[in-house]
């Protein structure tokens, strides 16, 4: 009796989306969201912030049978909170047959490193604080950072990136 050894587990590889890349994150980001998303606080947001490519990452599977898959992605934008420069994250987006695979931690936490690395001070979103406080996350209802529109503040979250970021407030607005 043999005995076969298993299909070694694709590999996964993190980097910076490309251009090529849009219309696949678009259309990860439409199923795990839906029409829903547009009327979110979020997007508002996105109507008048920077696309920060650069600072956006992609988690891609590699594989010899099924070749390249998008898994999941964090998107960047730069705006301005109270004229301070920061970098405001999402969508965020797993494909949904690989949640809790924990890749997704690391997505965001290499999308953080990119902007570190960029020479940003910090990192905003809205979001679950129980899923991103593991990577860093800390409500930013304290201190009084105002969203284009209706929001619930605990769900305003912030992450410094510099020992000396200081606190954010004021206004979320264009970069």
């Amino acid at each position: 009796m043999t005995l076969q050894t298993p299909a070694p587990a694709p590999a996964l590889v993190l980097q910076s989306e490309r251009p090529q890349d849009g219309p696949l994150v678009d259309a990860l980001v439409d199923r795990a969201f839906g029409p829903g998303r547009f009327t979110k606080v979020s997007e508002r947001v996105r109507e008048f912030a920077t696309f920060a490519p650069e600072l956006s990452m992609c988690a891609w599977s590699h594989d010899a049978k099924t070749g390249e898959r998008l898994l999941g992605c964090a998107r960047m934008w730069r705006v301005r909170v109270g004229g301070t420069p920061v970098t405001f994250l999402g969508p965020f987006a797993v494909e949904q047959g690989e949640r809790n695979a924990g890749f997704g931690a690391r997505l965001i936490a290499r999308a953080c490193e990119a902007a570190q690395a960029a020479g940003e001070s910090h990192v905003l979103l809205v979001g679950d604080e129980p899923y991103f406080s593991r990577v860093g996350f800390t409500r930013a209802a304290g201190r009084h950072v105002v969203m284009p529109s209706p929001v619930d503040q605990r769900r305003v979250l912030v992450r410094a990136l510099k020992p000396d970021a200081g606190e954010l407030a004021g206004p979320v607005e264009p970069a």
